[in-house]
């Protein structure tokens, strides 16, 4: 793919969405008055987030990553 700047961009650099399933979720997301906003996914959804979302962590030799809500892209029904 070329860009109208003229630089070209092989489809290896392109970012490829990833997807997974929730295994867990918190309550939602406090703003500054302490109000509680519930999130819109929940355990078992199939997400699509982008390839560099969240912070990979390992527990007891299992992959998982946490990530924020503002990272997925979408939930797939």
């Amino acid at each position: 793919q070329k860009t109208k700047g003229g630089i070209i961009i092989p489809d290896t650099a392109k970012e490829k969405p990833q997807m997974g399933e929730v295994i867990a979720a918190g309550p939602g997301r406090k703003n500054e008055e302490g109000k509680v906003f519930p999130l819109d996914v929940k355990k078992g959804d199939k997400v699509l987030f982008s390839k560099y979302a969240g912070n990979e962590i390992k527990i007891e030799g299992v992959e998982y990553l946490i990530m924020r809500e503002e990272d997925i892209l979408g939930i797939v029904k």
